[in-house]
């Protein structure tokens, strides 16, 4: 009470200072005790006390040495404690541990028990300490099997190393893994929350060695006939019906080689004496599967012998042959003994997924009859296919100050397969003629706004190359004192040889090229025979109706009969302005689809340089 007094006179005083020292406009400031020790407490904050730890004390790791001795498993259980609390704290133990004595860290301790709770272990020391008892399990057997469980409880990881293990046993573990199993001793790892189980069985082996070996083999083989080598692949596989076998034997011509013979069971092979003997990796009780792949040396063209592989030992077998031809050829006949002709796809996926257009399949007649394959090859000549290419393109463009540029394009083609030539414009850019070997065309447009040049085709490689020939405006901005240029040609879905450009521009400026895909050189003619062809003037479509009479009838029946006379005209005439100054450049390759682009720059003359 006497605090809250004095503390009450405290404020009154301050509250009497500041309206003496602020002037007549201030006043008294009164305010409750509570709130005055919260804004206290806000000025001078107190240091928090340290949050109590989430749990008093954690089992970290448990360790399990133990040996198996008949019908009970002894030994040591380690138990890795981390004690978070001062004071006592309760630590409980995994349920169902069987415990002799417990130390820790060399003194005997004891352990509490509470019904029906668990065994805990009390501790008073903070920090980290290891709990050492002395524990026995039960082993318990039911139909030939032995099992030992381990409990893992509440820790992070549980370690168990067994001792003493039975010989000739197979070892089966639920509740976690085991990385180690040398000899006698066994290495396990809990996975945690559940228990750690080793179950194990006496080894029964079976004599089946001892038996008689019956084996049943499928062997499939693929011969590919190509122009310079021949090349044989097989699938083997086999099915053994009783005893173990250790080696497969295939008969092998002396035609063919064995190059590999890969396979996950196959140890090693070798060829002896027109034998292939694979050896496996373990016996093969059920089935064993492996592949084959060599060369085999025959006739190029002609009636040919193949050569076939044969499997040895077995009762019964199955499979099949086939050939295909590779390259200009085909197979015209066959002539096969204890074989039927099949679909490829019978024969597997090895055969089915062949893309050859020419391939004979057949599978083995059931029975030990002789089997044998003859067919007849016959080779065509490769003839050289031309498709479509540019040889060489020539371009003339004039440059004004205003920004205007008339380009003029010619092209070089040879053609046998295109129906159409791409050409992307430059952006912005009007079409004002298209001609194709000196004869007026009338584009079409791709939904992408190519211009789809229609082109003529040639049969035989030795055909000559035509023109193609387009004109076109393009507007760029005016020209200043000094500038650099960019002068964007077309782009087209072929490649281009060579390219040769001849830039004509205002004669008050200088004009020079910059790094890039051109380069400056002296006048060079087209090396191409197709630019040295006579040009054909072409006319207008209306010009040439003004002096056909014919044409004058039809268009005065169509205006008697009220039809609207079709005011789109063909390609218009333009003879390209060539003229001022001119600077050559050249380039050799451009790619499909790309668009050569000149990087020019300019300054305008000075007036005495012009005298």
């Amino acid at each position: 009470m006497t605090t809250l007094i004095v503390s009450s006179l405290v404020v009154a005083f301050a509250g009497i200072c500041a309206a003496q020292t602020a002037g007549p406009n201030a006043g008294w400031v009164v305010i409750p005790i509570n709130q005055y020790e919260s804004l206290r407490s806000r000025a001078y904050p107190v240091d928090h006390e340290p949050e109590a730890p989430p749990v008093e004390a954690t089992l970290t790791r448990i360790d399990y040495d133990l040996r198996i001795d008949g019908s009970v498993a002894s030994g040591k259980a380690s138990l890795t404690i981390d004690v978070l609390k001062d004071g006592w704290v309760r630590v409980p133990i995994p349920q169902g541990l069987f415990v002799r004595d417990a130390k820790l860290d060399g003194k005997t301790v004891s352990l509490v028990g509470t019904r029906p709770g668990p065994v805990s272990a009390v501790l008073s020391k903070r920090g980290r300490s290891v709990l050492a008892l002395d524990v026995a399990f039960n082993i318990t057997s039911s139909g030939g099997e032995e099992k030992l469980s381990l409990p893992a409880g509440v820790s992070g990881v549980t370690r168990a190393a067994i001792g003493r293990i039975p010989q000739d046993v197979d070892l089966r573990v639920t509740g976690g893994f085991v990385p180690e199993k040398a000899g006698p001793h066994w290495l396990a790892y809990a996975k945690g929350g559940e228990p750690l189980v080793f179950t194990w069985r006496k080894r029964v082996e079976e004599r089946r060695e001892e038996l008689p070996l019956r084996m049943r083999g499928s062997l499939t083989q693929l011969l590919s006939l190509g122009e310079d080598s021949n090349s044989v692949s097989a699938e083997v596989t086999l099915e053994v019906t009783q005893g173990s076998a250790m080696q497969v034997k295939i008969a092998v011509p002396d035609s063919i080689t064995i190059n590999q013979v890969p396979g996950a069971t196959v140890a090693d092979w070798d060829v002896k004496q027109g034998e292939l003997v694979v050896n496996l990796l373990e016996p093969a009780d059920h089935t064993a599967k492996f592949s084959i792949s060599g060369e085999v040396k025959l006739a190029r063209e002609g009636v040919v012998s193949l050569p076939l592989m044969k499997l040895l030992g077995t009762e019964r077998d199955s499979g099949g042959v086939a050939v295909e031809v590779l390259g200009a050829g085909e197979i015209k006949d066959t002539r096969p003994q204890g074989l039927e002709p099949v679909e490829p796809a019978e024969l597997g996926s090895m055969v089915a997924g062949r893309p050859s257009p020419s391939l004979a399949a057949f599978r083995l007649s059931p029975g030990s009859q002789p089997r044998s394959l003859a067919l007849e090859v016959v080779r065509y000549t490769q003839q050289a296919v031309l498709t479509a290419n540019i040889e060489e393109a020539r371009y003339r463009a004039l440059l004004t100050r205003e920004g205007k540029t008339l380009v003029e394009a010619r092209y070089a083609v040879r053609n046998n397969q295109r129906n159409f030539l791409r050409v992307a414009l430059p952006p912005g850019a009007t079409l004002w003629n298209s001609a194709v070997a000196g004869k007026p065309v009338r584009p079409g447009k791709s939904p992408e706004g190519q211009l789809l040049i229609p082109l003529p085709k040639q049969a035989g490689e030795d055909a000559p190359a035509f023109l193609v020939e387009i004109l076109y405006l393009a507007r760029t901005s005016e020209w200043v004192e000094k500038d650099r240029l960019v002068v964007s040609l077309p782009a087209l879905d072929l490649p281009v040889s060579k390219t040769g450009v001849m830039v004509y521009h205002p004669p008050l400026y200088r004009v020079s090229s910059d790094p890039g895909a051109f380069r400056v050189e002296a006048l060079q003619e087209p090396s191409s025979s197709a630019f040295n062809a006579t040009p054909v003037v072409v006319q207008t479509q209306q010009q040439s109706q003004s002096s056909d009479a014919t044409q004058q009838l039809v268009d005065r029946y169509r205006a008697r009969a009220g039809l609207r006379k079709n005011a789109d005209s063909g390609p218009i005439g333009v003879s390209f302005p060539a003229m001022g100054p001119n600077l050559f450049l050249i380039s050799e390759l451009t790619e499909e689809g790309k668009a050569p682009v000149l990087e020019l720059s300019y300054q305008r003359e000075k007036r005495g340089a012009l005298k």
